[in-house]
């Protein structure tokens, strides 16, 4: 197992037995204080790693975000699948379950997009592992961590999420099936709700948190109908009845 970060990265090399015992801790520490991970490559195939991994990594406590375009609006494990992270949302962990030139970009537009100061931990699963993303990542300063699985990490060293906050409720919007240019949208829980990719355009999908600070439009437009003193959750399900 390779831990690589910011502050020791550059002792790792003569110092690989301390620092990779202090790494291992502090990468302890990291995991379990997050309350969601967002899991790249993660669609509806059950014979998939990242698949596989919704599930192993929900058992333990935490809320997971998979993100896989082409079956975005399904869900994993009553989690929803995403197609994209949305602008304004800023992850705690993103875990690269893709092809290197894939999760190059990923990197890449994290590093456009994400608060340098809040950086995600960027976890490469086996086979993700890219010389340009991981040398942009270091360059800037960013958490990353190579040659190791969070799955086997996580039950190893029977990690737990220490601030669960499952179950976890979230809002999908798709286009009327009867084609008269409405939209439909519902309010979910991740404890008792699996979809399969929707027959109509999937126009948005995502947790409370997602909707409180995405910048896509219709979470925007969503929270333009807050009514005074009315919660956004409130709000989440007025509009679904």
């Amino acid at each position: 197992m390779k831990i690589v970060t910011s502050v020791d990265k550059h002792l790792a090399r003569g110092f690989v037995d301390t620092v990779g015992l202090i790494e291992g801790l502090e990468l302890h520490s990291i995991i379990t204080a997050a309350s969601v991970i967002h899991i790249f490559g993660a669609g509806v195939n059950p014979e998939k790693p990242a698949h596989k991994a919704v599930h192993e990594l929900s058992a333990r406590g935490w809320a997971v975000a998979p993100i896989h375009p082409k079956d975005a609006g399904a869900t994993i494990n009553g989690f929803p699948i995403r197609p994209s992270l949305d602008e304004g949302i800023s992850p705690e962990i993103v875990v690269l379950f893709l092809a290197p030139e894939r999760a190059r970009g990923v990197v890449r537009s994290l590093i456009l997009s994400q608060d340098h100061s809040q950086f995600p931990l960027v976890w490469f699963q086996h086979g993700a592992e890219d010389e340009d993303a991981i040398s942009a990542l270091e360059e800037m300063g960013a958490d990353y961590v190579i040659d190791d699985c969070i799955v086997v990490n996580s039950n190893t060293n029977d990690l737990q999420c220490e601030n669960s906050i499952l179950p976890q409720t979230w809002c999908l919007q798709i286009a009327s099936e009867d084609g008269d240019g409405c939209s439909v949208w519902s309010v979910h829980s991740s404890d008792n709700t699996e979809l399969y990719t929707p027959s109509t355009e999937l126009e948005w999908i995502g947790s409370m948190d997602d909707l409180e600070s995405s910048k896509h439009t219709i979470p925007r437009y969503i929270r333009s109908l807050k009514q005074e003193s009315e919660t956004l959750l409130e709000l989440a399900n007025r509009l679904a009845n």
